[in-house]
């Protein structure tokens, strides 16, 4: 088996670590039982670039079950948990290829390593595999059936590249299902995002002005928590409707250009480039603290805070101060990169369990149905997401309604009226 992680020997805490989060994943568990029996990936080479933390760990040995070859990159340089990448290789027998802080041409390396198992199904986040397969690895594309794509952000990629008639084979957008960015980008980026800007600054939010950019569900969630720390929360948005939905959720909203000036702390989830450039860089006060918690570091033009910088140095671990001309120190975390893996451990296990189970129904779906698919970006079908949330009410121990038979036939008429 090939791998390549920092230290085999971390393997027995990261094998405690990734037991501990699958008691928090009891839906991914019952998949995992059905896999096992069924076998329903059996054989087929699934190349996977994904975080590698404890609950993607859970994720692949799910796949694993279900008869699956996976091979395991990670999708961040940042985000991989050493311990988790050694036990799923001494423990699980799982080809991974994953080091925290790995330099740019060790992650295109690693993506590569997983390619080389010729796969039939990839799994994404980020497209970062889908990228490289149809840049410089065309030569796989024949044996591929199809793919999985879990971010906004690589949503966003797989879509210009369908728009573009360049996509070469189709990909279930994971992203799209209720079950996944209603939770996984609300409730888990906002509390990862802020447990990973605490880690790095130990700063107190109460009475600061925290300033997000980008109003979709990751950063409803982050407002929410900002808000709820005690923090004055000022939202910046290039979306009418979103930006009036922040108006009515009760936050402040202007322009990047205007709080700029007055934010105490900055965290972007956008999915776009340069939210953050040169001049609010020059424009922020003393102290300013800046995070992103999108995909790519691209939402913070950091070639010109460091082009602007008289002096930089690593003040804490994730934290590293520029001072600029004027003598304003500038915080930026994390090398820009998503804060909540750079920093912190990611999302609860609670909430990737619905999201992985998304991946793990979806990948069953696609080697299933290929044949009847385009080369075209799909939402996950809505009958996995119900069953999912269904799934997750029963392990809740939440029971609900049924409709009855009269219920049912009124919802499905015309005749009856006021």
């Amino acid at each position: 088996m090939n791998y390549d992680v920092k230290d085999i020997g971390l393997a027995e805490k990261g094998r405690l670590r990734i037991e501990y989060a699958a008691q928090e994943m009891p839906v991914l568990r019952l998949i995992r039982e059905r896999f096992d029996r069924e076998k329903p990936l059996a054989g087929v080479n699934l190349a996977a670039c994904l975080h590698v933390t404890t609950e993607t760990a859970n994720l692949a040995i799910t796949l694993k079950a279900g008869g699956a070859n996976v091979f395991l990159c990670a999708s961040n340089p940042l985000s991989t948990q050493d311990d988790v990448a050694a036990s799923l290789v001494k423990d699980y027998g799982i080809s991974t290829f994953a080091i925290k802080g790995e330099d740019n041409d060790t992650y295109y390396k690693h993506i590569n390593a997983v390619l080389d198992a010729k796969p039939q199904i990839t799994m994404d986040d980020g497209a970062d595999t889908v990228g490289v397969i149809h840049s410089v690895r065309r030569d796989l594309i024949a044996n591929i059936v199809g793919g999985t794509e879990e971010t906004t952000t690589g949503v966003i990629r797989l879509r210009a590249m369908e728009k573009d008639g360049v996509l070469a084979y189709p990909i279930i957008a994971v992203n799209d299902a209720n079950t996944k960015h209603m939770f996984d980008n609300r409730y888990g980026t906002g509390q990862s995002t802020v447990d990973g800007i605490l880690r790095a600054t130990n700063v107190l939010f109460a009475g600061k002005t925290f300033v997000v950019a980008g109003y979709g569900y990751c950063g409803k969630g982050l407002a929410m928590r900002a808000k709820g720390m005690g923090a004055k929360v000022i939202v910046t948005e290039v979306n009418p409707l979103r930006a009036l939905e922040a108006v009515m959720d009760g936050y402040e909203v202007m322009p990047m250009a205007r709080a700029a000036a007055i934010g105490d702390i900055f965290c972007t989830v956008t999915g776009d480039i340069n939210v953050i450039r040169g001049e609010h860089w020059a424009a922020m006060k003393d102290g300013a603290i800046v995070a992103n918690s999108g995909h790519f570091n691209v939402e913070l033009d950091i070639p010109a805070l460091e082009k602007m910088a008289v002096s930089r140095r690593i003040i804490r671990d994730f934290n590293e101060e520029f001072t600029l001309p004027n003598g304003n120190r500038i915080h930026l975390l994390g090398e820009g990169r998503l804060i909540n893996l750079a920093a912190a451990e990611g999302h609860p296990a609670s909430v990737m369990d619905m999201s992985f189970a998304n991946q793990a129904l979806c990948s069953e779906y696609m080697l299933k149905n290929h044949a009847s698919l385009q080369k075209k970006v799909y939402s996950v079908p809505k009958d996995i997401d119900a069953e999912i949330a269904r799934l997750k009410l029963v392990a809740m121990g939440i029971e609900i309604d049924t409709l009855t038979e009269e219920q049912v036939k009124y919802l499905a008429s015309w005749q009856e009226g006021t």
